[in-house]
């Protein structure tokens, strides 16, 4: 009898999950984050915005993938690394961080205030946070940093010691078991989240980011075929990620403005126009999403 044409690719897709271990997808991933700091490492160099978002986004994604498999790859070497990435990340951050405030004050509706409020220290200091960075990019210390995070996915410490190890556990079974740590861990966290300080929501949103990266990330393999259950967790992931990012973004356009009571004159606002209203959505929006999380791990 034939082989049923609908159930075929089925079962290929789950078949070559099987073929696939820890250690193979993990070098999947990580190469793949390298890869994209070595596109956007000359248009970042060159002042581009987006590309300097990117690299971040590359980094983010490595360092997801190294916590999600740390059982397997943390060793020696990868502590090293990541006090390099740490240096690299400082000034990524901050040019990152000038572009989205300098974007806000750019926008029709907080332009007069910023102008009121800032001034031109916004682009001053982008303009000295791109200098800075286009310096540790294009420093021989990023260069040999890029060159080991390759060669530790390919050949580190860690693939000789998992290759040794006699009790490889199954990707599937592993994914399975670590998505739902991160997931109980996340709904965990976010439970009282109107309550939570902004130091507990900057937390918070890193621990989203790292999820949703690590469903995105799952999601392009054959890993789990479980992949409608991967979609129904990203899209709440990515929207309380997204909304706590939003919302810690315009309290950083906020703390720029000058606090002296002579600042934008007589009976200016120290908050930009729909500060308060835009705060509590968003924050609205975040408990809304982390329900939705909740609820669809429990489906």
């Amino acid at each position: 009898m034939p082989a049923d044409p609908a159930r075929t690719p089925r079962r290929r897709n789950a078949a070559a999950a099987a073929d696939i271990d820890c250690a193979t997808a993990f070098q999947a991933m990580a190469l793949g984050c390298v890869a994209g700091i070595e596109a956007h490492h000359s248009s970042a160099c060159a002042g581009d915005a987006e590309a300097v978002h990117q690299i971040r986004v590359a980094i983010t994604r490595l360092r997801a993938a190294v916590a999600f498999f740390a059982p397997i790859v943390v060793d020696a070497e990868w502590l090293r690394l990541k006090k390099e990435i740490a240096w690299l990340n400082g000034p990524l951050g901050a040019a990152r961080d000038s572009d989205v405030v300098v974007e806000y004050s750019r926008r029709k509706r907080y332009s007069p205030w910023a102008q009121r409020m800032i001034g031109r220290r916004l682009e001053q200091r982008q303009m000295l946070d791109h200098r800075r960075l286009v310096r540790c990019l294009r420093s021989a210390r990023t260069q040999r940093l890029v060159t080991a995070i390759a060669r530790w996915i390919r050949r580190g410490p860690w693939l000789e010691r998992y290759r040794r190890s006699k009790n490889k556990e199954a990707l599937l079974g592993y994914c399975t078991r670590e998505l739902g740590r991160w997931h109980k861990r996340l709904v965990r966290k976010g439970r009282h989240l109107k309550a939570l300080e902004t130091s507990s929501l900057h937390r918070l949103r890193i621990k989203a980011k790292r999820f949703r990266y690590m469903l995105e990330a799952l999601r392009e393999t054959d890993a789990l075929r479980r992949r409608d259950e991967l979609q129904q967790l990203h899209r709440p992931a990515k929207q309380l990620q997204r909304t706590l990012g939003d919302l810690r973004d315009l309290e950083r356009f906020v703390d720029h403005a000058d606090k002296s009571p002579s600042a934008g004159g007589k009976g200016a606002s120290k908050h930009p126009p729909g500060y308060r209203r835009r705060t509590e959505k968003l924050l609205d929006a975040a408990i809304a999403a982390h329900r939705d999380l909740k609820h669809a791990g429990a489906s």
